[in-house]
């Protein structure tokens, strides 16, 4: 079988900071290939370099030193070519516009024609099965529903690469759950590379691919572990010995990534 292509390579990459007091070294020599098709989770202690490696990605931060490719690019040519989707923390929409209007921006600031814009409103809506509330506004959403209108709004111009920072941190764990088994289905239609980030060690066992287990500051990489569970997944998967198995090994990861600090 032929090696799938690679959507994100990271070769020492590094990302220092310029603190008045002193240098904060947020990456150190970060060597990592996301494969088409990957669904990659970061996990790691706050303040270790995930959100930072996400956002080196999507050209909102620029590397110190190493190197880094997005679709073949630099990060800046790939943010020109709107070569990825990212989805905040925070669903970020504009209160002031409905469902609808929300996921248009981009597509807007595109200039895709009006036709093409509702056809892609529509087939957005329908992945994250929001249809018929387009002309809602976000203050008449429940916080799961404002975050999945997020995720509409980053696959409205059908990014091969879905870059996700926490989505689900602030949602309370039946909505999660809920969430991220529909984000598998999504993954599973649409077969798009997705980095995600969370501090949540089952959410990162269930959802991935690979996962990519960081150390507090200098953030770097203590263990990469290709998920041997199947595609399909139910939430019941999360009770199986090969799941506890996994997770087991991200916790030890974690821990063995704390005691540099010492």
């Amino acid at each position: 079988m032929t090696q799938a292509a690679s959507v994100v390579s990271a070769k020492d990459l590094c990302l220092t900071y310029q603190a008045n007091d002193a240098p904060v070294h947020a990456l150190s020599n970060v060597n990592l290939d996301v494969r088409k098709g990957d669904f990659v989770s970061f996990i790691g202690p706050s303040g270790c370099g995930k959100t930072t490696f996400l956002r080196v990605i999507a050209d909102l931060e620029k590397k110190t030193s190493g190197d880094i490719t997005v679709n073949g690019m630099t990060p800046e040519e790939a943010r020109k070519a709107r070569a990825y989707g990212y989805v905040f923390q925070a669903p970020a929409l504009y209160p002031w516009r409905a469902i609808d209007k929300n996921i248009a921006l981009p597509l807007e600031i595109m200039n895709y024609p009006a036709e093409e814009r509702q056809k892609r409103i529509a087939e957005a809506l329908d992945l994250v099965g929001l249809t018929g509330f387009e002309k809602k506004f976000p203050w008449q959403l429940s916080g799961g529903m404002q975050q999945r209108a997020s995720i509409a709004r980053a696959l409205a111009f059908d990014a091969d690469l879905l870059l996700m920072d926490e989505p689900f941190g602030a949602l309370d764990e039946i909505v999660r759950d809920h969430l991220n088994e529909e984000l598998l289905k999504l993954w599973a239609r649409t077969n798009k590379t997705i980095c995600f980030v969370t501090h949540s060690i089952p959410e990162a066992v269930y959802l991935s691919t690979k996962i990519v287990v960081m150390s507090p500051r200098p953030g770097r990489v203590t263990d990469i572990i290709d998920s041997p569970l199947p595609r399909e997944r139910p939430l019941d998967i999360r009770e199986t010995p090969e799941f506890l198995e996994i997770a087991h090994r991200v916790r030890d990861g974690l821990r063995a990534g704390h005691s540099y600090e010492h």
